[in-house]
């Protein structure tokens, strides 16, 4: 008998998306004052982890690459994360400084796209954040040369270990570790419809502000 699992038939999953109209005078005049309104809606409703977000990132060939990191801060200048600057995502960001971010908030028929350039944080700024994390997340940081390969867990957790030992509290910032801020040049606010005729509004960076468009969904 064939034990191969076979993948299941995907045709028939789908969902009704029903909700309140997406309208232009709904919305503030700039997408950081929006984005502010609809993650506290997804706070209010919550949804768990809503500053988790899908980071997608391309090498200066044009390999893409996408994964979910966590939004840690934002404002007029952008959004915030940290990682391992020596990462895959490290990695390409150095050498295409462009990235995407969606926040998939699906059980409330919403997303967030965000395109824009990507710039490192300052240093004073990623060691005010690092120094704020868990003492286990900071010996991590250490421990971990993100994406780099590894033998087995075995030689992980003894990394880790070692490196508890060596700075049993207050390890320091490893230097190849920091944030990244995504300057966004374009933000859109996606609310689902029936019928598949979603809403799809569109701030574009313009000078001296900001563009408001509809886009077909």
């Amino acid at each position: 008998m064939d034990a191969t699992p076979r993948p299941p038939v995907l045709a028939g999953l789908r969902r009704t998306y029903e909700g309140q109209p997406l309208l232009e005078s709904d919305l503030a005049p700039d997408p950081v004052a929006q984005f502010t309104a609809w993650f506290q809606e997804a706070l209010d409703a919550g949804l768990p982890e809503p500053n988790a977000m899908v980071l997608a990132t391309a090498s200066a060939g044009g390999r893409p690459s996408a994964r979910t990191v966590l939004l840690k801060g934002y404002d007029e200048r952008g959004f915030v994360f940290y990682t391992n600057y020596e990462s895959r995502k490290g990695r390409d960001l150095a050498e295409n400084a462009r990235a995407s971010l969606l926040f998939p908030w699906h059980s409330i028929r919403r997303q967030i796209r965000v395109e824009g350039t990507v710039t490192r944080i300052s240093h004073a700024e990623s060691a005010d954040y690092f120094n704020s994390r868990p003492y286990g997340s900071r010996i991590g940081a250490w421990a971990s040369r993100q994406s780099a390969v590894v033998r087995s867990r075995e030689e992980l957790d003894a990394r880790y270990e070692e490196l508890a030992a060596r700075w049993p509290e207050d390890p320091p910032v490893p230097d190849f570790w920091g944030g990244f801020r995504v300057i966004p040049m374009e933000v859109e606010f996606w609310q689902g419809q029936l019928d598949r005729m979603h809403d799809r509004l569109r701030y574009r960076r313009t000078r001296p502000g900001w563009a408001l468009e509809r886009l077909a969904p």
